[in-house]
């Protein structure tokens, strides 16, 4: 095993299981961009969010993260664009297994998220997905195909309900106190 292996399982237990939990939204992003620059200084992550192998994350501009999420990013990345909303209890994962396999073979991908998107609570989002920019999805949907640009998806699985209609220029700002 190596030091950088032990060095990354103790980086990721600091922040997933002490630092998550500090009430103070400004140390828990100065611990994060501290290992990781491509998270945006604009960014709220709110307490509880659970990253998995935080270094494979890049967030840009005016994101946030509500409480509750999780992001894995164990072995592929996840890339969230400017002024995009991620909603409590949303799962984005970029690892699983092949239902298929006889060993139970790893399969997944990186997931890319655009901007202006706004991911409601309780969704799930698979592995080598990609969210187009202005894109809704709605409460409880799984995602497990890419979408299109501003496209409204519903449902498990997720499907097409209809297209968004507004421009999409708002600059998301939300500064939390204790969350």
């Amino acid at each position: 095993m190596s030091i950088r292996l032990i060095g990354g399982a103790v980086l990721n237990y600091l922040y997933n299981n002490i630092i998550t939990h500090i009430p103070v939204h400004f140390f828990r992003l100065l611990f994060l961009r501290m290992i990781n620059r491509k998270i945006h200084p604009s960014v709220v992550i709110l307490m509880h969010c659970r990253i998995l192998n935080f270094w494979n994350v890049r967030i840009e501009e005016n994101v946030v993260i509500n409480q509750y999420c999780l992001l894995d990013c164990r072995l592929h990345s996840i890339h969230i664009n400017r002024d995009t909303d991620i909603g409590p209890y949303t799962r984005i994962w970029t690892l699983g297994h092949n239902p298929d396999s006889p060993v139970h073979a790893l399969y997944g991908g990186d997931v890319i998220i655009g901007h202006h998107v706004w991911i409601a609570s309780g969704v799930t989002i698979l592995p080598n997905v990609s969210i187009d920019d202005g894109s809704v999805i709605a409460a409880g949907a799984v995602i497990h195909k890419s979408t299109n640009a501003n496209d409204i998806i519903a449902g498990n699985p997720g499907k097409f309900i209809r297209k968004r209609k507004n421009d999409l220029n708002y600059k998301l700002s939300y500064s939390p106190i204790l969350e």
